[in-house]
């Protein structure tokens, strides 16, 4: 298994009950494929480089993982669909 960082920036008009699901969702996606998560690290609400939706700033989360490649594209593909999530980005670690 190789590891992975994510960095994923929220919403951050969203309720922090909402965050803590989405954040267990990716978890829990990397769990569910034989993987393990070495970290979550929660930036903060954070000034946007630039507008995104009409929105100024939003909520940052790194999360390093242990995991395939299939688990990887699933949490891409989630994180893809889930509307609270305006930007996300996976990056191999060396």
């Amino acid at each position: 298994m190789k590891t992975y960082e994510m960095i994923y920036i929220l919403d951050s008009a969203v309720a922090d009950e909402v965050k803590d699901a989405i954040q267990k969702r990716f978890e829990d996606i990397v769990t569910s494929a034989n993987g393990t998560v070495a970290s979550v690290e929660k930036l903060g609400v954070k000034k946007l480089a630039y507008p995104i939706d009409y929105k100024s700033d939003g909520y940052y989360v790194v999360m390093t993982f242990e995991a395939e490649g299939a688990a990887v594209k699933e949490l891409d593909r989630i994180a893809g669909l889930s509307a609270e999530v305006l930007r996300r980005m996976i990056t191999a670690k060396a």
